[in-house]
C-alpha cells in the first residue's frame, strides 16, 4: 500500500535539505520513495514543482535519438533528431508519473509566498524511524492519504522528532575546563 504524506516547510532550502534526507534513507534501504516533489511559491504566486525526474528532458534525450536513427535511414539524420527530439519533450511535459500536478497546485496554492512543500509518495508505509528522521528536518505535516488515528500517530512522531532536533541544536555545549598555568 502505498502512502502520500505532504509536509510544509519555511524555505526552499529546508524543504530541499527535507528531500535529500529522504534519498539519504533511500540509499540505506529504509524506503522506497515512488515520487519526491518540492513544491514552491515565488513572490507573484507563481507555483513550481520541482519533480524528482525530469521527463522533459528525459523525452527530449530519447525522442532525438529515435529521430536519429529513423533519419539515417532516410539520410535526413539531424532534420529526424529534431523532429524526435520536439516529439520526446512534448511527450515528456505531457506524462504526469506519481503525484498528480493539479493536486501538488491546489495544495502548493495554499502556501503564503517564499514557503515550500515537499510531496512524497512511498511504496509503502514509513516506519516511525523514517518518520522521525524525516521530522529532525523541520516543518509541519500538512496532508496525507492516511486513516486518522494512523495520521495522528505519524504528527505526533514527527513532532516529537522536530521537538527534540531543536532541543538538541540548541542546547549549550559542555563548557571544556581550561587548561592549567
Amino acid at each position: 500500500m502505498s502512502e502520500l504524506i505532504v509536509i510544509g516547510h519555511d524555505t526552499v532550502e529546508k524543504a530541499e535539505a527535507a528531500r535529500s534526507a529522504l534519498f539519504a534513507m533511500v540509499r540505506e534501504d529504509l524506503l522506497e520513495v515512488t515520487d519526491a516533489v518540492v513544491a514552491t511559491v515565488d513572490a507573484k504566486g507563481t507555483i513550481r514543482l520541482h519533480q524528482m525526474v525530469d521527463f522533459w528532458t528525459l523525452g527530449a534525450g530519447g525522442g532525438a535519438f529515435w529521430g536519429l536513427l529513423a533519419g539515417l535511414l532516410f539520410l535526413q539524420p539531424i532534420a529526424g533528431m529534431l523532429l524526435g527530439a520536439t516529439a520526446g519533450a512534448l511527450s515528456g511535459a505531457m506524462t504526469d508519473f506519481g503525484i498528480k500536478d493539479g493536486f501538488m497546485r491546489e495544495v502548493t496554492a495554499t502556501l503564503a509566498p517564499g514557503k515550500a512543500a515537499l510531496f512524497v509518495l512511498l511504496r509503502a508505509s514509513a516506519s516511525d524511524m523514517v518518520i522521525a528522521r524525516l521530522g529532525e528536518s523541520g516543518g509541519k505535516i500538512l496532508r496525507t492519504d492516511l486513516d486518522p488515528a494512523a495520521e495522528d500517530h505519524l504528527r505526533a512522531t514527527f513532532t516529537r522528532a522536530h521537538a527534540e532536533a531543536a532541543r538538541v541544536q540548541t542546547a549549550d555545549p559542555v563548557p571544556t575546563p581550561e587548561p592549567a598555568v
